[in-house]
């Protein structure tokens, strides 16, 4: 799997969007999310990837200063009451860890979660202890990840020994006692 496969895999799970709506107050451009009824400032999100709804398509770009959108080699700018996605950024931690994952344990972790309702834009915290250690010899240890979908709560433990073979081992618990358990060796 390449590194453009791994993306699109990431691109189009559930929930990567924060969808909403702007507004122009106050000489700022305000964005209110259709789900938490929420209000957050345009300008927090400034060079994130972002999807305007013109002409009832979705248009992709990055939002940039002052409510204006580069879309290849076109700047929309943003208009009053106008629908938008934001996608969502993965905790730093957590996107290093999967960059880790060989392809086979990324595609059944992703796949696992998938089918329990969760995404990975779900996750909330992640401690990947994988950073602070030196690969050179191999490694083992654990990884502790938590995930909210608002409906339930999910921990997964990811415990990994990376020497001679390279093994990945997910216990992923739920808040409503549902347990799996995936193992992937290579």
């Amino acid at each position: 799997m390449n590194r453009q496969q791994r993306i699109n895999l990431i691109e189009f799970q559930p929930r990567a969007f924060n969808s909403g709506s702007v507004e122009y107050i106050n000489s700022q451009w305000v964005f209110f999310d259709e789900e938490t009824e929420e209000a957050a400032l345009v300008d927090e999100f400034v060079h994130q990837e972002i999807e305007v709804l013109r002409n009832n398509k979705w248009r992709k770009g990055f939002l940039l200063d002052n409510g204006c959108i580069q879309t290849g080699n076109e700047t929309l700018h943003l208009q009053d009451q106008e629908l938008i996605k934001i996608r969502k950024q993965l905790i730093y931690s957590f996107e290093r860890l999967l960059d880790e994952l060989n392809d086979e344990a990324f595609i059944h972790f992703l796949n696992t979660l998938n089918s329990l309702d969760f995404s990975i834009y779900d996750c909330i915290y992640c401690y990947n202890h994988l950073t602070f250690l030196d690969n050179e010899s191999g490694v083992s240890g654990v990884n502790f990840l938590i995930f909210d979908n608002e409906e339930l709560i999910s921990s997964v433990q990811h415990h990994f020994d990376y020497h001679t073979k390279q093994t990945d081992r997910f216990e992923i618990t739920l808040s409503n006692g549902k347990r799996a358990v995936i193992e992937k060796i290579s």
